[in-house]
């Protein structure tokens, strides 16, 4: 029995591989739409931080942002890590109360400060 519980585990494990990437449908997302307007920007913040309502689109970003943040959006495709990046940067910019309750969140101790920059100014164009 417990050898087929192990077994199960590691079907689900290969089946589903860390390289994975987020779902390809976002590669065309519109983020500029959102940037450029601050009350939608503002409203995607607040979802994301857990005090706002969210679109679907804001739930799956919801989900992925505590990974993304810290792996450097790891599994974004490269399109996705410029949309990543450049909504972070516009969230920093432009709702900077919003950005800094963001990082409390996910990143309390100030572990990936570093990984952020470096990140942003790779993508964040």
């Amino acid at each position: 029995m417990k050898l087929l519980i192990v077994l199960a585990l590691v079907a689900v494990v290969a089946a589903r591989p860390d390289d994975e990437f987020y779902d390809k449908k976002y590669d065309d997302f519109n983020v500029d739409e959102i940037i450029e307007n601050v009350r939608l920007l503002k409203a995607y913040a607040h979802c994301i931080i857990g005090d706002g309502k969210c679109t679907p689109e804001g739930n799956d970003f919801k989900r992925w942002v505590p990974e993304a943040t810290k792996s450097s959006c790891g599994k974004c495709t490269e399109k996705q890590k410029v949309l990543v990046a450049k909504t972070i940067k516009a969230i920093k910019e432009k709702c900077p109360e919003e950005y800094t309750t963001l990082i409390k969140q996910l990143d309390p101790e100030n572990k990936y400060a570093d990984d952020l920059k470096n990140y942003l100014a790779k993508y964040g164009h």
